[in-house]
């Protein structure tokens, strides 16, 4: 087996179980995970209960035969390939199998080759389609601006793959400045109506009936839930005033009614659903945005993704001003990655750019705003002894100045002679 995928899952479908004996005896001793059924309604309910990689069914059963099968699979499991077999051969029947979206037709009898290689023939036209899929939402998303490599963003780039091909309503939740709207036009640009129009809405910065005006439009305009046809992002949805929530909870009716109305993307920085509970928002919106829900990560929680961030946006700065982009010092470095970043990616941004501006060649911790030079060290939790925090505290100081005793002395407010003994009893150093 020369598949990319670790062990790929396979669904056998015929009324013969002899046949499927031998199917299965032949597959899963090349290493493929199979699973077999004797009717087109079982392999129906296990495609439902698990992910399955192909199916190879047989094209004669009773009642529900392969083509319904091939059919259902086809319009329900874009991600998974289908293999026709049959004793009665016929061009006709190989025909209407392709049609219906089998990806090969197989006669009855076969060798355990042929199999083997109609599987694998499948299975690489499956990851051919998955790795161009992959390319496209990374090409979306690098457009979009979106940067990462932590666990948190992982998820995010993972999620943007599975819903943007979908018509699902979803609702971003994250805080302030974590690129919540980066992230909506990524599903936009992923999906079927890119070429569409992407229409940002800040519901929370508006009065309530320009609100109005620009969603549902005036006697003498048409607003944009009957005229935009590609995305509308609703920014700060929560902030709705009640008479909105009426005519928006509406407007999803009406789009399952006619399928006419654009897709909406919502993001939020509140507890909608506590929002819900204490009667703030309508429960029929609420379940209507948030079809799919996306936690999107803040900042201080995203690790070495700070860096890579710091990185990408003094190269951009520095290109926009035509030089070139800067050096950032290691202790540059390990306080971006240590501070908390209240207002996330946004707040990142601007104090890079602020340190291209104003900065050299290589941007130093003394080029940091004093807010964030002096914040020292994230806190870790108040279940600590005073004798840890005290020691971290130090040491995070000394790391500021450079191991400069005398300056670091300064900074705590003790003496050289006080920081030494400190340094002594946390962790045995000498002078």
């Amino acid at each position: 087996m020369s598949s990319a995928m670790p062990n790929p899952r396979v669904l056998l479908v015929d009324d013969s179980a002899d046949t499927l004996e031998v199917l299965q005896r032949n597959l899963a001793g090349r290493g493929y995970e199979v699973e077999a059924v004797l009717s087109a309604v079982e392999a129906m309910q296990a495609l439902a209960a698990k992910s399955v990689d192909i199916v190879v069914t047989d094209l004669k059963m009773p009642g529900m035969n392969g083509l319904d099968l091939v059919r259902h699979v086809r319009e329900n499991y874009k991600d998974t390939e289908v293999l026709m077999i049959t004793g009665y051969p016929s061009v006709e029947g190989a025909v209407e199998a392709v049609r219906s979206g089998a990806h090969d037709f197989l006669s009855k009898p076969f060798t355990a080759a042929e199999l083997r290689n109609a599987v694998q023939n499948a299975l690489t036209k499956l990851e051919a389609r998955r790795a161009a899929g992959r390319r496209a939402v990374e090409a979306a998303v690098a457009w979009a601006g979106l940067i990462g490599d932590s666990g948190g963003m992982r998820r995010v780039f993972q999620a943007i793959a599975r819903v943007a091909p979908t018509a699902a309503p979803v609702l971003l939740v994250g805080e302030v400045g974590t690129g919540k709207e980066l992230i909506a036009r990524a599903i936009h640009y992923c999906s079927a109506c890119a070429s569409e129009n992407f229409v940002p809405l800040n519901v929370a910065g508006y009065p309530p009936d320009r609100i109005e005006a620009d969603l549902f439009g005036t006697k003498d305009a048409v607003g944009l839930l009957a005229s935009a046809r590609g995305t509308v992002f609703l920014d700060g949805v929560g902030a709705l005033a009640p008479a909105l929530q009426t005519r928006l909870a509406r407007a999803f009716d009406e789009k399952s009614a006619s399928a006419t109305l654009p897709r909406i993307v919502s993001s939020t920085t509140k507890d909608l659903l506590a929002q819900m509970r204490e009667g703030g928002l309508r429960e029929d919106l609420f379940y209507r945005l948030s079809v799919v829900t996306l936690e999107v990560p803040a900042l201080r929680k995203r690790g070495d993704d700070v860096l890579l961030l710091a990185q990408h946006f003094a190269s951009r700065f520095a290109a926009e001003a035509n030089h070139g982009a800067p050096r950032l010092s290691d202790q540059l470095l390990s306080v971006l990655k240590d501070y908390d970043w209240p207002g996330n990616v946004l707040e990142l941004e601007n104090v890079m750019q602020r340190l291209v501006v104003m900065g050299s060649e290589t941007l130093d911790v003394p080029d940091l705003p004093s807010l964030m030079r002096f914040s020292g060290v994230r806190e870790r939790g108040l279940r600590r002894p005073l004798a840890e925090v005290e020691a971290e505290h130090i040491r995070a100081v000394l790391k500021l100045v450079e191991g400069n005793r005398t300056a670091a002395a300064k900074i705590l407010g003790i003496d050289r002679k006080t920081l030494r003994e400190k340094m002594r009893r946390s962790d045995g150093h000498e002078d």
